[in-house]
């Protein structure tokens, strides 16, 4: 199955298979023997392992969900005991399954696993368990998965550092190094015997996840500064938070050039607008990434998108407010489509035009409309129904799990309304 995990990455580089969502988080704990003592497990979110003298050094554990396959096919390859654990970050998807190893610790008489992360991972922690009702929404919302519940037990770090921290572990040296990125709690690996580069999430196969729209703040420039660093490492290997391995050295320099140029187009633009005083509506409509990036392979916008990363830079520099002094102290968005409706003779009339916009392909004109129907009459049938299929047009429009999720709830929301009046 290593192989091929390696052959399918190859063929997408090359061309010759797509890179979409199932290749980016489909697999369900395939693992890749890299030799060198060296593993990796492509699962939603993937493991990186290094056998040493000592134990194993494991760069992230994976989730809630797939730790205990991850575990399963890493003690099948090496049944040492898990010596070290790298949070690369505190996303849940990264962080559970350590207590698998604790476990098989205590059975064996070995020394607990050391968990090793940036000093900003416990207050992540603390807020993902103040904020559980919030991501349990918020990510059922992303995903589609109804039954999603947001965890409130963590496994908290044992060893904290800030800049950067070297361990040897068995005769391995791993060079942990932090960069806000995806997060401000965000830690890279770097194998320099082996040449080995584990980038956590700032390299995923994807367009960066650096605007995610339900999400905290996230940091453009500071992230294209840190996959410019990796970058001048000169590493062989290249294993990803997300994805499949990337084997070559001109790949992956030119994977982590490509990312952080994307990010810097971004940011910079957007700045320069800032700067002169533009709206954020009109930097939104205007800032875009070069689509010579956005083909390679592995800069699809299939998770995040770019729009959104110029959303994130404008609230890095310049807060909530987006310019326009009507959205200072705006009126209740159902007041505001209540009075809408009366000036276009009624919410049906809204929802009719919503639905000539959606079959001119005038997607997101159709929302504006589909919503302040259904916000000035929600118990109407018919404004619901269109509302539903303009979502539904939505989501078939787009590319990205961002964009799919949200849509996808606004459409699912009113055919539940329409069910529960039927």
């Amino acid at each position: 199955m290593g192989t091929d995990i390696l052959d399918l990455a190859d063929r997408i580089w090359r061309g010759d298979a797509d890179m979409d969502v199932r290749s980016l988080f489909g697999l369900g704990g395939e693992l890749a023997e890299l030799g060198d003592n060296r593993a990796f497990v492509a699962a939603f979110s993937n493991v990186a392992a290094f056998a040493t003298d000592d134990g194993t050094v494991l760069v992230d554990t994976s989730s809630p969900f797939l730790s205990g396959r991850v575990h399963d096919v890493l003690t099948e390859w090496r049944p040492d005991p898990l010596h070290t654990a790298v949070y690369t970050h505190g996303h849940i998807d990264h962080v559970f399954g350590v207590e698998r190893y604790e476990a098989d610790a205590r059975e064996r008489g070995a020394p607990a696993p050391c968990v090793v992360a940036h000093e900003a991972v416990p207050s992540r922690f603390d807020r993902y368990i103040e904020t559980a009702g919030y991501n349990t929404q918020i990510n059922r919302r992303q995903f589609g998965i109804d039954r999603l519940e947001w965890p409130t037990e963590y496994r908290y770090p044992d060893e904290t550092y800030r800049d950067s921290l070297t361990l040897d572990v068995g005769g391995v040296r791993l060079e942990l190094r932090h960069g806000r990125g995806e997060t401000d709690d965000h830690t890279w690996v770097w194998a320099p015997d082996s040449r080995t580069l584990c980038t956590g999430d700032l390299f995923i196969w994807a367009s960066p996840n650096c605007g995610n729209p339900q999400k905290v703040q996230r940091y453009a420039k500071d992230w294209a500064g840190a996959l410019r660093t990796m970058a001048d490492l000169g590493a062989e290997t290249l294993l990803p938070g997300h994805g499949l391995p990337i084997v070559g050295a001109d790949r992956v320099r030119e994977s982590l050039e490509s990312t952080a140029e994307l990010l810097e187009i971004l940011h910079d633009d957007t700045l320069r607008m800032m700067n002169a005083g533009a709206r954020l509506d009109e930097i939104i409509h205007t800032v875009h990434a070069p689509q010579s990036l956005l083909d390679k392979p592995y800069l699809r916008p299939i998770y995040d998108e770019p729009e959104f990363v110029v959303r994130n830079v404008w609230r890095l520099y310049g807060g909530w407010h987006d310019g326009n002094p009507a959205h200072l102290k705006p009126a209740p968005d159902a007041a505001v489509a209540v009075e809408v409706a009366a000036l276009a003779g009624g919410p049906e009339r809204l929802a009719a035009r919503a639905r000539e916009l959606t079959a001119a392909g005038e997607l997101r004109l159709a929302s504006h409309l589909a919503e302040w129907a259904a916000e000035a009459a929600p118990e109407d049938e018919e404004v619901q129904c269109a509302r539903a299929e303009v979502f539904e047009a939505r989501v078939a429009a787009e590319a990205s799990t961002m964009s799919k999720g949200i849509f996808g709830a606004a459409a699912r929301e009113s055919r539940a309304r329409v069910d529960e009046d039927r």
